[in-house]
């Protein structure tokens, strides 16, 4: 019935997707020798490819230090490391197509895939293989299925989503993980209504927030929004009780406060758990990538926490096997919420998984040296040194009457390459043992399970956050004085890499700012006010002062805290705005031109993205969850930067014909699964026969229907958009009951025929669906005549009789 998950790339944007990614373990030995000077071409210089190198001295020499696998496994890490990564792909349940896909996988693919191989494993290149890979592409424009490392599934499966959960996806780009989410809390939800829950997934560097959007518009949900706020400073959205007065545009919010009830805090990352699908990284890859984030890192974590309703679950995760943006994150903000967070065991949830449990011990690298302690950093490398990626947690600070850290002291570098101070003996660099449970984070390295890398910490919240006791510093962040330094910091946190699936929450950072310390990445430390919620703290807004709208705000206590500056959702710049569509002659000739009845609430649910009632192209429908956020949201000033929100429900047609039409709004594909059962005008059942032709043809008269009771039918529909939906060969009389297995397509009814609204790439998905089927039905009519015939032999039938039965098998 367009099933949800029915939204395709277009053409150009599919090529970009394939060219993206072939050749990922091949670079050109030369880039500027193809031609000569002049810029003529030179056809011995040719552009050719070679395998990257996986070499990678630095790398090999940190791993080996920090423990993360034993001595006597490294050969075979650092060998599985150094391979191509799998593919992987994932079936989306909510698909109406979601069996036949798995029956086809089952039945046909694998046994076809297992007689081409050879005896080495590998699959030849043939047409068999072929016929997979396109099937794949297909299925993965549709969203039927998802192609997304094995890895990357594996940190929403922890949050234990319910399909009434508000989640949280704070750093949603590329959108694999956010799809996953959306599939979970639809799991149960039966055809034309939507879940109680909803999905907030938000992105800060506005590119792949496009890409976030482009791979969740496959699922056809009515239950997302897509934000584009920075994540540390996530708004929280609090309502105040004496808050400005609703604005025309709003409607009254049910709930006051943003909290979620789960968090899924997948930050950026230096990212060498994804080096055998991104082997360029091998030669950008030191230590410094890690040590750069790891306050950014922490500040996410920390927020994701404040917005997290108490008794609720976060997954804090990387796609790194570093333990300075792992472990050492999980322990400051455990030592930063006292007892108000716990670190779950998960030892016992998803046995089938292979892990390791998480380190208590590990040395921080800056350059050349090896830190065992916070007290081992010099006064210049405690600028970008933190205390908080050492296992105590614990700062260092030189006796008041002796001056250690002079620039001009002697640096002394032990056996072990770790710098000792020059009061500082080898008997004192004992490795720091963190005190807190972290073996109850878990590891995932390649060479268990053949797979990437990841790391995953399941954190509960048990009580409201503590307040921090450390006064924030009044100082703003030096990128309002250096935009260039948040540029380029934005740019290495936020790039994707080149030639990857779009599964994965790496970053591609050739180089951190090792001079760009924890002041530099982030505003103030937060304060008691800044740990749970506050509408007053406005961050991620845009300096110019045509789009800021300034009123008096107040703290919780009710004092006035002077005038904070609202963000006017209409004045971000580069993004529409929400407005909830209230154009109630529209909205009447939607519902009478359609007949919906009162089960599906249409007031209240409807926005557009255009403030010009007249000008609306597009109207969207929302879930009653999204709907009271966007309540909320109007009510706080429209802190949130929404990108993308709601499922396209209706969509403004004319006729071709230049006819006028009783309701100028058609149902599009994408709201079609959601909407049907509700609809009681404007549909017919069509014989498969006729929607299989509708399908090939496109457009066919009335006249010409195989079946010409349904032909006299569809002309004396009204005008306009319709519904065609199929029978089945077992329901082609009386009435027709929507559920999962339904399949139906807007059509177009003009003077003399039915045209197919649908497109090219969706039609090619049914028609090859009905075609399995068809197919499938066919072999399971055959079985049951074949049992029939012998039931027949064992009561004594004739050989004649015998024949007759089987040539009556043959022509059904």
């Amino acid at each position: 019935m367009g099933g949800r998950g029915r939204g395709s790339r277009s053409r150009t944007q599919r090529k970009h997707f394939r060219d993206g990614r072939e050749n990922v373990w091949k670079r050109s030995k030369s880039d500027s020798t193809s031609s000569d000077p002049n810029g003529n071409s030179n056809s011995e210089n040719k552009t050719h490819w070679k395998p990257f190198s996986t070499q990678n001295s630095a790398f090999d020499e940190y791993y080996k230090e920090q423990g993360i696998v034993t001595a006597e496994e490294w050969d075979t890490f650092i060998e599985v490391l150094r391979t191509p990564l799998p593919a992987a792909f994932r079936i989306n349940p909510s698909s109406q197509f979601c069996e036949d896909i798995k029956s086809q996988l089952e039945n046909d693919f694998m046994n076809s895939l297992k007689a081409e191989t050879t005896d080495g494993g590998e699959l030849r290149k043939n047409q068999t293989l072929e016929r997979f890979h396109e099937f794949l592409k297909l299925e993965n424009e549709i969203g039927n299925i998802t192609r997304q490392e094995a890895v990357s599934m594996v940190p929403p499966l922890f949050l234990d989503v319910c399909p009434d959960h508000f989640v949280l996806d704070m750093c949603a780009a590329p959108g694999s993980k956010t799809f996953q989410l959306l599939e979970i809390i639809y799991q149960s939800t039966k055809p034309g209504s939507l879940p109680d829950g909803m999905v907030m997934a938000n992105d800060l560097d506005v590119q792949r927030c496009n890409l976030l959007i482009h791979q969740t518009k496959r699922m056809c949900t009515a239950n997302l929004i897509v934000t584009n706020n920075e994540a540390q400073h996530f708004p929280g959205c609090r309502a105040d009780k004496n808050g400005s007065k609703a604005s025309e545009m709003e409607i009254e919010p049910q709930i006051s406060q943003l909290l979620f009830d789960r968090v899924l805090c997948d930050v950026p990352c230096s990212g060498d758990g994804t080096l055998r699908k991104a082997p360029d990284m091998w030669r950008k890859w030191n230590p410094g990538m890690a040590n750069g984030l790891h306050s950014l890192q922490i500040q996410i974590a920390m927020r994701g926490l404040s917005l997290l309703k108490v008794g609720g679950r976060m997954v804090y995760s990387t796609c790194s096997m570093n333990p300075v943006e792992d472990e050492a994150v999980v322990a400051e903000i455990l030592r930063k919420c006292g007892g108000s967070v716990e670190l779950v065991d998960v030892s016992s949830e998803l046995p089938q998984l292979v892990r390791r449990p998480g380190v208590r011990k590990w040395k921080v690298r800056d350059k050349d040296l090896w830190l065992a302690s916070h007290r081992d950093a010099s006064k210049f490398q405690r600028s970008h040194i933190l205390q908080s990626m050492f296992p105590s947690g614990k700062s260092y600070v030189a006796p008041a009457n002796k001056d250690l850290e002079h620039e001009n002291d002697e640096i002394v570098i032990s056996e072990d390459g770790i710098q000792l101070t020059e009061d500082t003996s080898t008997e004192d660099l004992i490795e720091e043992v963190s005190d807190l449970p972290l073996e109850r984070c878990m590891r995932i390295v390649p060479h268990d399970q053949n797979s990437g890398a990841f790391f995953i910490a399941v954190l509960q919240k048990v009580s409201p956050l503590p307040a921090i006791q450390e006064k924030p510093s009044k100082k703003r962040s030096l990128f309002k004085k250096n935009p260039e330094l948040q540029e380029k910091l934005s740019d290495q946190v936020t790039r994707d890499n080149s030639g990857l699936e779009p599964d994965s929450r790496d970053v591609a950072v050739e180089k951190i700012p090792e001079a760009a310390t924890e002041a530099d990445l982030i505003v103030d430390e937060p304060d008691e006010a800044d740990m749970e919620p506050d509408p007053s703290i406005i961050s991620n807004q845009d300096d110019s002062e045509e789009t800021k709208a300034v009123v008096n705000g107040e703290t919780d206590s009710g004092k006035a805290v002077g005038k904070r500056k609202l963000q006017l959702q209409g004045k971000w710049k580069g993004v529409d705005p929400v407005l909830f569509f209230k154009d109630e002659s529209i909205i009447n000739s939607i519902k009478i031109f359609y007949g919906i009845n009162e089960s599906f609430p249409l007031d209240g649910h409807l926005i557009s993205r255009n403030s010009d009632k007249n000008h609306v192209k597009r109207i969207y429908y929302v879930s009653k969850s999204v709907k009271d956020v966007l309540g909320l949201n109007f009510r706080v000033g429209q802190q949130l930067k929404i990108a993308s929100v709601g499922l396209k429900m209706f969509e403004r047609q004319t006729s071709r014909e230049g006819t006028d039409t009783p309701c100028s709004f058609r149902i599009s594909s994408e709201g079609l699964p959601v909407i049907l059962p509700h609809i009681t005008n404007q549909i017919l059942y069509a014989s498969p026969v006729d929607f299989k032709h509708l399908l090939q043809y496109k457009t066919i008269k009335f006249a010409d229907f195989v079946d010409a009771e349904f032909g006299e039918k569809a002309s004396k529909l009204m005008m306009g958009c319709c519904v065609i939906v199929m029978r089945d060969s077992k329901t082609m009389s009386g009435p027709i009951k929507v559920d999962e297995s339904t399949i139906a397509i807007g059509c177009w009814k003009g003077r003399s025929n039915l045209s197919v609204m649908v497109t090219a790439i969706d039609c090619q998905e049914m028609l090859e669906r009905l075609s399995f089927r068809m197919e499938a039905e066919k072999g399971s009519s055959a079985q049951e005549n074949k049992l029939n015939v012998d039931e027949l032999k064992l009561n004594g039938v004739s050989k004649v009789e015998e024949s007759e039965t089987i040539q009556l098998v043959a022509d059904a």
